[in-house]
């Protein structure tokens, strides 16, 4: 009896020795897992760090930092992250998750409900942001608190379904988003260091907003499945308000003083009032939208309904099916939009004009062409150069728009430029909906690319006209300004001008401003 109750005592000893033993080696187990996630954070936070002062090195380069352009670089970048967590956070919803394959008469009234409304309210954006330039930072931060409100509201939303609510929540982030965009563009001028253009300026805003809202993209899809479209929309509104602060500490000059007259009347700003540079430019890129929303869906059903010869019957490519097809033309897009930026930052010294048709004359010859030879590494192409077209004639847009229009009236001149694209963008959806029901790439592409090689002939000549015009004008001055020269236009009989060579009396001060560059006469 006693041998087994020894027995018993060495047994529970050296069960309370293993039990010691777990209990330390569980310990060890743990602050070794707890020093790991420490030197882990710790690798974290001075990646994250060193990253945070490379691309602080890269946005104040070339004196951004000095004037401001720097900082409004960090809040475009921000900005866009924000509405690319809104944009997953929706895709995933009842109202805004309209499936791929789902009929055509759907697609197109999504297209209609979702941004018809948003192009009809745009033109009142621009003349509303006039009337408050002397304080666009506060403008600004206005259109991102409102939608750091809204994406509280959506997700409120969520979970009950609560479609009007979704509705108008998406709605108000489509307006205040341009809105913001619209006071970025006008602002920009006023934050441009001497040694950047126009056109390299938004360029690297469009760069440094792109790939931000490529890094978000992923990272709100994870947020969304793991935690739900609720919560991602909370981490938006948190961002938003966040950079709202942001955008009050920007630099005071970007507000500008009210100059006009006390009583005048608004002024509004039509393409008849632009000036033929900027008319041709917004018209080569409404082209370019129009072919851009036409080709996405186009080929997006053309895919879905296995009408392109590599996922025909019979001819089935092994690897490139439907998803794959439809990703892989998506990352070319991408990547087109991104080769825009960096090409639009290399252009430092050419005209923008010259670049906007340019990149339209390229998006003709690419649909030609892919007409001509459709398959799938064309099909590739084509959305590369469209996207590339694009981007950069949207950036030498806006470069014209700061350069041609005057303070005053600039935000309502893109206002109104904003809904012409946006309206080009979904018309141009809605005729690739219609045109890929013909099953036919190569009837909806030649259809596409008459109606570009159109636009860009009518351009050509007026352009060539004005040239005309501006050359003879030129002329009868020479004519005019030579010893004995008489215009009979003019009623000028020769006689004797007190005024030194020039035409100009310095005490008048009527003589051309130094200190100013002057006008291309061929605009």
């Amino acid at each position: 009896m006693e041998g087994g109750w020894e027995r018993a005592r060495e047994i529970s000893r050296q069960v309370a020795r293993g039990a010691a033993g777990a209990g330390r080696a569980s310990v060890r187990a743990t602050r070794a897992t707890a020093g790991g996630t420490v030197k882990a954070t710790r690798a974290t936070a001075r990646g994250a760090r060193k990253v945070g002062v490379a691309t602080r090195r890269l946005t104040y380069a070339g004196g951004a930092g000095r004037t401001g352009l720097g900082r409004l670089i960090e809040l475009s970048a921000g900005n866009s992250a924000g509405d690319a967590l809104v944009t997953v956070a929706l895709a995933s919803t009842v109202f805004f998750g309209v499936p791929v394959g789902e009929a055509r008469g759907s697609v197109a009234l999504y297209l209609v409900i979702t941004m018809l409304p948003f192009g009809l309210l745009a033109p009142f954006v621009g003349p509303i942001l006039d009337r408050f330039r002397s304080g666009r930072r506060y403008v600004m931060a206005g259109t991102l608190f409102g939608r750091g409100l809204l994406c509280f509201a959506m997700a409120a939303a969520v979970g009950p379904g609560d479609l009007p609510t979704l509705f108008i929540g998406a709605l108000g982030v489509l307006v205040l988003s341009k809105a913001y965009n619209v006071s970025r563009a006008a602002i920009m001028p006023s934050v441009l260091p001497a040694d950047i253009t126009l056109v390299s300026a938004n360029a690297r805003v469009a760069l440094f907003t792109l790939v931000t809202a490529g890094i978000a993209v992923p990272i709100g899809a994870g947020l969304t499945a793991w935690l739900g479209s609720a919560m991602t929309l909370r981490v938006a509104m948190v961002a938003f308000l966040l950079l709202g602060v942001a955008a009050v500490r920007l630099p005071r000059h970007v507000d500008s003083p009210d100059l006009e007259e006390e009583g005048a009347a608004p002024r509004w700003r039509t393409l008849l009032k632009v000036g033929p540079a900027v008319a041709e430019a917004v018209w080569a890129n409404v082209a370019l939208r129009l072919f851009s929303g036409f080709l996405l869906f186009f080929a997006l059903f053309l895919v879905q309904d296995r009408a392109v010869p590599w996922l025909a019957a019979g001819a089935e490519d092994p690897f490139f099916d439907v998803p794959k097809t439809i990703a892989l033309l998506a990352a070319g897009a991408g990547l087109g939009g991104l080769v825009g930026a960096v090409v639009a930052n290399w252009t430092r010294n050419h005209a923008p004009q010259l670049i906007v048709l340019v990149t339209l004359a390229v998006t003709v010859v690419a649909g030609i062409v892919t007409a001509i030879f459709f398959g799938l590494w064309t099909a590739l192409a084509i959305s590369l150069v469209t996207a590339f077209a694009q981007e950069l004639g949207k950036l030498a847009l806006d470069a014209i728009v700061q350069r041609e229009i005057g303070e005053e009236v600039r935000s309502s001149t893109f206002g109104v430029v904003e809904a012409m694209l946006q309206l080009a963008w979904v018309f141009g959806g809605l005729v690739g909906l219609v045109l890929s029901l013909t099953q036919s790439a190569v009837a909806g592409l030649v259809t596409l690319a008459v109606v570009l090689t159109a636009t860009l002939v009518r351009l050509l000549v007026a352009r060539r006209k004005r040239v005309r015009a501006a050359d003879a004008k030129l002329e009868r001055e020479r004519e005019r300004a030579e010893p004995g020269g008489h215009d009979p236009q003019s009623g000028d009989d020769g006689a004797y001008d007190p005024r030194p060579a020039g035409g100009h009396d310095p005490q008048r001060g009527d003589g051309l401003d130094t200190t100013k560059p002057l006008t291309n006469p061929h605009g």
